[in-house]
Formats: C-alpha cells, sequence, structure tokens
C-alpha cells in the first residue's frame, strides 16, 4: 500500500475559497470536483463525496478510489491520487492531480459554438494507445485492478494534452486471479458500469474478468474513430457496437470514420486496423477478445504503420 499525504481540512476548505461554486469544475452522482491552488502553488482536483451519498452514509465509491489507487504507483497514463483528507462531517476527501484539458466526451461530441474542433487523427491515434496503456497498466499492476467504468467521460486530458484514465469509484482490485480463464477466483461484487459500455456477458459476480474492461475499451476505441456517442438513439441501432459491427459485416467498415475531419491518406490503414482491433474487443465471445498487452502491441504497430505510410507517400510524392 502507497503511503499517501493527509490534508488537512483547513488547507483544503481555504484553497477552494470554502469550497465555493467559483472553483467546481465537475459533478457527478457520487461527488462534486472542485479547482484548488495549494499554498505551494500546485494547482489540484479535491473530489468530496455528494451531500446525499453523504446522508445516505453511502461514501464507499470515495474510500474505494482511494484504496485502489493506494494500491498501486503512480502511472502517467492514470489520473493519480496526491492525498486524502476529512471533511467536517469526517467523511473522505480525496486530493487529485488535475486534468485541465478536459474529458474525451466533451473533445468528441461537443460542437457548439466556440468549442474546440474535433481532433486530428493523428491526435486520436495517439489517444486511443495511451487509454490503452493505461489499462495494461491496471491489468498487469500487483494486485490486478478492473476498472469496470471505462469510457470516454472517464478519460480526461493533462496539460500536454495526453490522455488519462480517471474515476476508480467502482475498480475492484484482486491477488487471486486464474490467468488461463482470466476470471477473477474471489469477487462476490455485483455487476456495476456503464449502459452502452458495460459488457452484456458480465451478468454475475463470478464472471468478472479482465475482458470486460477489453469491451470497454472497444467500445471508446469505436466513438474515437468514429465520433459518434456510445448509445444514440437518433440512430440505428442505438448501440454503436451493433451499428459498427453491421458495418463490418457488409464490408464498409471505413464508413464508420468520423467525417468531419478529413483523413490523411498515409492513415488510413492503420485507422482500418484500429477499427478491427476494436470489433474484436466488442466481441461476444468473451474469449476471442485480446488481452490488454496484445492490444498494446497492435496499437504501437499501428502507430508504427503511419510513420512508415507517411515516409512512403512523401517519397512517392517527391519522385513525381
Amino acid at each position: 500500500m502507497r503511503a499517501m499525504r493527509e490534508f488537512k481540512h483547513e488547507e483544503l476548505v481555504e484553497a477552494t475559497h470554502n469550497y465555493s461554486k467559483s472553483h467546481l469544475i465537475g459533478k457527478g452522482s457520487h461527488g462534486c470536483i472542485y479547482k484548488a491552488t495549494l499554498k505551494n502553488g500546485q494547482t489540484v482536483a479535491i473530489k468530496t463525496p455528494s451531500l446525499g451519498l453523504c446522508k445516505l452514509k453511502d461514501t464507499s465509491k470515495i474510500e474505494n478510489e482511494a484504496h485502489i489507487l493506494s494500491s498501486i504507483s503512480s502511472n502517467r497514463f492514470l489520473v493519480n491520487l496526491l492525498g486524502t483528507s476529512r471533511n467536517s462531517s469526517g467523511h473522505m476527501v480525496l486530493v487529485m492531480e488535475h486534468m485541465p484539458g478536459g474529458m474525451l466526451h466533451d473533445l468528441l461530441h461537443l460542437t457548439t459554438t466556440g468549442s474546440s474542433p474535433p481532433p486530428s487523427w493523428r491526435k486520436r491515434a495517439k489517444m486511443a494507445l495511451q487509454i490503452a496503456r493505461a489499462v495494461q497498466f491496471l491489468h498487469e499492476s500487483m494486485p490486478l485492478i478492473i476498472h469496470r467504468d471505462i469510457k470516454s467521460e472517464n478519460i480526461l486530458f493533462d496539460s500536454k494534452s495526453n490522455a488519462r484514465l480517471a474515476d476508480f469509484g467502482l475498480a475492484m482490485c484482486f491477488t487471486s486471479y486464474d490467468p488461463l480463464s482470466q476470471l477473477v477466483v474471489d469477487s462476490v461484487s455485483l455487476p456495476a458500469g456503464t449502459i452502452g459500455y458495460l459488457d452484456p456477458s458480465y451478468t454475475t459476480p463470478c464472471k468478472l474478468s479482465t475482458k470486460i474492461d477489453v469491451f470497454s475499451f472497444g467500445v471508446v476505441l469505436l466513438e474515437i474513430v468514429s465520433g459518434t456517442k456510445a448509445i444514440d438513439v437518433s440512430r440505428a441501432p442505438a448501440s454503436i457496437v451493433e451499428w459498427s459491427i453491421r458495418f463490418m459485416e457488409e464490408n464498409r467498415i471505413m464508413e464508420i470514420c468520423d467525417k468531419r475531419v478529413d483523413m490523411p491518406r498515409h492513415m488510413k490503414r492503420a485507422i482500418g486496423h484500429m477499427l478491427v482491433l476494436a470489433i474484436q474487443c466488442v466481441s461476444s465471445d468473451k474469449e476471442s477478445r485480446p488481452s490488454m498487452t496484445e492490444v498494446v502491441t497492435k496499437m504501437e504497430s499501428f502507430t508504427f504503420s503511419i510513420w512508415q505510410d507517411l515516409i512512403e507517400s512523401l517519397f512517392n510524392l517527391k519522385c513525381r
């Protein structure tokens, strides 16, 4: 267990001006996130349990996130825990790394006036590999971590536009794991996750495995390439998985790609391979899904092929 700094309650109250609305940067069913600047000048994000959960005395998600993140080493592909505190009611508060670049969901789907343009194909390939490495790190940690809630809203960007995996409220860690079946041995928790990203085969506690994270990653990868949401009721079918598989079966896989951004010729081969990999990750046959180590290896080869194709296209252009 990694030693965590214990922040004084008064320091966090001062840093957030008593948790004022002007410091609020995020809000969800499990709590609120405030931007704060500590006395040493460091900008952090402070996660507090929601008032409703405090009244119900259910702050398990916050406590679980602290337990998970303190059980593994810091990693550049995760939003890391810097320390903890207790508020005036005695409930745990988390001090996290601040991610000023926003979330992947908004980057892909917010198209309001003044918002950033959709990400380039190069940036999409980069973020997809970074997310894959984050999940690989969790699956290769000791204890092994299964995130259980990988989705575009839980992928944030740091000040250098690097993708980081966040929100470990539903995550679980295990010391007992069968590498052949890839099932955890001692799981008793009920299935949890987000509709659209949740593996349909994960119906009972005994079916928890690393492959449910692989499925969720596959959905995120489809979301990155297509620029469409995991669930979109205006689309038929509404599920991005079913929608993408239909294109694959009709041999029209490249029609999945986001049409808002022109794709350079040298990236078409790699993006096509990414789509095939995404479909493999969301396969209904859980056993046929790749491991995250296999995913990362393939993603790295796709990235290398982008440079190969770029050099080839530049050479051909020069020879004309």
